[in-house]
């Protein structure tokens, strides 16, 4: 006799926006967020190590399709580097590997900040989840490998100090995808002569979606007192956002019902009025607010590429 299948989950789709407290791993709050909405697939835009907090966009069902968007969108982290020493993680988890007595003014940090604004050259940190000949970095170092890892480029568009002291210096960053913020305090540490590794990051911001979006775990692990299943639920789905909102930077088109039916179908639609579009090599359709699909236009036709369900 087989075994009784487990229930698939709810078809939910959104994103919800949360504020990862410390000590909490990516994958581990994902898992959380898909059992408390009972959701049938979940994933994340970004991993944020466990000793980081702050934003961890995180799409539920449909909204999984849209994961590359905002993956590749601009994040801003907060964070504090601790002078003197640098560490395998170079973060406060590793063990320490070079010291100095040395300790840099504002000045020199300062006069520093031009040279790691636009597209730089960046190796990323042992412990990361690059992949070398298809093991991930992390991996490696934990069994104790001392890995080369090629420098490769990577975009920041705004690097501030806000605050110092002669033991730490505070700085927000604006940066691209794949940029790393222990990379970079390690970097400054060395180019300052007096070593350094992260001692608290927090993202703030990963594009389209900005602070006053996120909501704290703890907000929604209180909704478990909520014993009626239906209105526990409900209660948690007020929290999501809908799932073209991460399609804010693309060209967008709005449809008749009619259309998005045919869009559904995996059918092309013609773009008709002076004000259409003539060519987008990426776009998104909606009716009445709701998104129907991502695609192409192209030839006065919108041509679907990822189709969502009706919600």
């Amino acid at each position: 006799m087989s075994k009784p299948r487990k229930p698939k989950g709810r078809p939910v789709s959104g994103w919800l926006i949360l504020d990862k407290p410390l000590d909490f791993g990516s994958t581990e709050a994902v898992s959380k967020i898909k059992w408390l909405f009972k959701a049938e697939k979940a994933g994340h835009a970004g991993t944020l190590d466990p000793l980081a907090s702050g934003m961890l966009p995180i799409a539920l069902g449909d909204a999984t399709k849209t994961v590359p968007y905002v993956m590749d969108g601009r994040k801003i982290y907060e964070f504090t580097v601790a002078w003197g020493a640098e560490r395998t993680t170079d973060d406060l988890e590793g063990e320490v590997t070079a010291s100095s007595d040395n300790r840099p003014d504002r000045e020199a940090i300062l006069a520093l900040l031009p040279n790691y604004t636009g597209v730089i050259e960046q190796v990323p940190p042992q412990f990361s989840a690059i992949k070398i000949e298809g093991e991930r970095a992390y991996d490696l170092a934990r069994a104790g490998e001392t890995i080369e890892i090629p420098a490769r480029e990577v975009e920041v568009f705004r690097l501030s100090l806000i605050g110092c002291t002669p033991h730490l210096a505070q700085f927000e960053i604006e940066c691209g995808k794949g940029t790393y913020v222990r990379s970079l305090a390690r970097d400054l540490g060395r180019d300052l002569g007096c070593y350094g590794h992260i001692a608290s990051l927090r993202r703030t911001f990963v594009a389209p979606f900005g602070e006053d979006a996120m909501v704290p775990l703890s907000t929604l692990t209180a909704l478990e007192g909520i014993e009626d299943d239906r209105e526990r639920l409900a209660a948690l789905d007020a929290h999501l956002i809908d799932t073209g909102e991460a399609l804010s930077g693309l060209p967008h088109i709005a449809i008749s019902d009619d259309q998005a039916h045919r869009l559904r179908m995996g059918n092309p639609i013609i773009l008709r009025g002076r004000d259409a579009p003539l060519a987008e090599p990426e776009a998104y359709a909606t009716v009445r607010g709701r998104l129907v699909a991502i695609g192409e236009i192209a030839e006065g036709e919108f041509r679907p590429r990822r189709v969502f369900a009706t919600n």
